[in-house]
């Protein structure tokens, strides 16, 4: 079996794939101290719970913008896997022509991305991930990544809308507004991060189809916040959250 690894900073999400099936998947915080032996401990138990063993998992591919972890999850690979991972970024092979300035410059997980929704979908694409920051990338209907949009992720905006101000309270936003109009403090943060949030996504997106026209580009998002950013946005015509996780699976097959 293949153990998909994407390491982004505040979340790892990780995948146990049976071919082409994704038997299970687990999210995970990242903790940049955590060495070999403490990721073997948290892993041992999530995989026990799905009744996996480690001797079972025979290949494994990690995608990675936090360098420490990267190394970190090579280590572990090698010492309790018996294995050596693969990376994206390390020659690893995309079939993805990256037209930006500086290649190197992009988060792995963005390739990834891109790689997993053309696809899947084979036309013009903006790929928006919902993680630590928010991404927008952007896809040409050969398939050339194009370059995209980073934007402040809803947690950093939040964390920093309690902590620079004296009685903004921290909100829990999964329960949805009842209208735009808050009509007390926890409403209107509420209402501020997600229609904020939505109508940023769309306005990004529109933005994005006029620059691609005449290419008729769709739009897929992915990432923790998906979900629930979704409904508050006209323009996202397909959620994965598992997005990643594919792509890497699809990189592995198309490395081996």
């Amino acid at each position: 079996m293949l153990l998909a690894v994407d390491v982004g900073n505040t979340h790892m999400v990780i995948g146990v794939f049976s071919d082409a099936t994704l038997r299970c998947h687990w999210r995970v915080k990242t903790d940049k101290g955590s060495t070999v032996d403490e990721l073997a401990a948290i892993f041992h138990g999530l995989f026990a719970m799905e009744g996996l063993r480690f001797a079972e998992i025979s290949r494994v591919i990690i995608s990675s913008v936090v360098p420490v972890m990267q190394a970190a999850w090579a280590a572990f690979t090698s010492k309790y896997l018996q294995s050596t991972a693969m990376v994206v970024g390390e020659n690893v092979v995309t079939d993805m022509e990256v037209l930006i300035d500086n290649p190197r410059e992009v988060g792995a997980d963005r390739i990834v991305n891109a790689v997993a929704a053309y696809e899947e979908f084979r036309c013009a694409l903006i790929v928006v991930d919902f993680g630590t920051a928010i991404t927008w990338d952007c896809v040409s209907e050969k398939g050339q990544y194009l370059g995209g949009v980073i934007a402040p992720g809803l947690s950093i905006s939040m964390e920093a809308l309690a902590g620079r101000t004296a009685k903004l309270p921290q909100v829990d936003i999964s329960s949805p507004p009842a209208a735009a109009i808050g009509t007390n403090t926890v409403a209107a943060i509420k209402s501020g991060i997600l229609f904020g949030y939505g109508g940023m996504v769309d306005g990004l997106i529109h933005r994005l189809r006029a620059e691609l026209a005449p290419q008729k580009a769709k739009s897929v998002a992915t990432g923790g916040m998906a979900t629930l950013i979704a409904p508050y946005a006209t323009t996202i015509d397909h959620v994965d959250p598992m997005l990643t996780l594919k792509g890497l699976r699809l990189l592995h097959e198309r490395n081996r």
